[in-house]
């Protein structure tokens, strides 16, 4: 925990009270992901397992002083990728070259590969995050990943620390 800065405890010590639901100085551990999310960390699903996250409510409670050490540990954590990452990946399906994918493809990417969302959950991401498509079918994927990367946190999401969210840097 030496390695967290005074503002890096004062943030997650006040994105922990914000999960702190009854007052009680602990947190439910199902929770974790949406906290460590909430502190601009992207861990995967398995991360948060393995840190500690459990996948029902009220099978753990974490204190402050358990998860400083978490969120250390997740700041650590180089394999959680980043807008330049998803980019490149998302670049893939761009076979003219020009910044567009179809949206279908997106779609399709968002069910199929990687930690697969809910057919609900990517019908809520792409109504609040891509563009119109044009008549062929194309998105601006840049864009549409800024809009996420950036916080999208959709319509049921929780409370989150304030934003010291940095724009996601333009593709260039």
């Amino acid at each position: 925990m030496s390695d967290l800065s005074k503002n890096d405890i004062e943030r997650a010590s006040f994105a922990f009270s914000i999960y702190d639901f009854d007052g009680s100085g602990k947190v439910d551990a199902y929770n974790l992901g949406d906290i460590l999310r909430a502190l601009n960390s992207n861990p995967t699903l398995a991360t948060i397992e393995k840190l500690g996250g459990t996948k029902k409510k009220g099978e753990k409670m974490l204190s402050l002083e358990e998860f400083l050490p978490i969120y250390s540990q997740c700041k650590k954590d180089k394999d959680q990728g980043c807008y330049e990452d998803f980019l490149e990946c998302l670049k893939l399906y761009d076979k003219n070259e020009n910044g567009l994918m179809l949206g279908a493809e997106l779609t399709h990417t968002l069910l199929a590969l990687g930690e697969k969302l809910e057919e609900s959950e990517v019908a809520e991401i792409t109504k609040d995050c891509m563009d119109p498509e044009d008549e062929d079918g194309m998105i601006p994927y840049a864009s549409f990943l800024q809009k996420v990367v950036a916080g999208w946190q959709g319509s049921q999401a929780k409370a989150a620390a304030p934003a010291e969210a940095e724009a996601a840097p333009a593709e260039g």
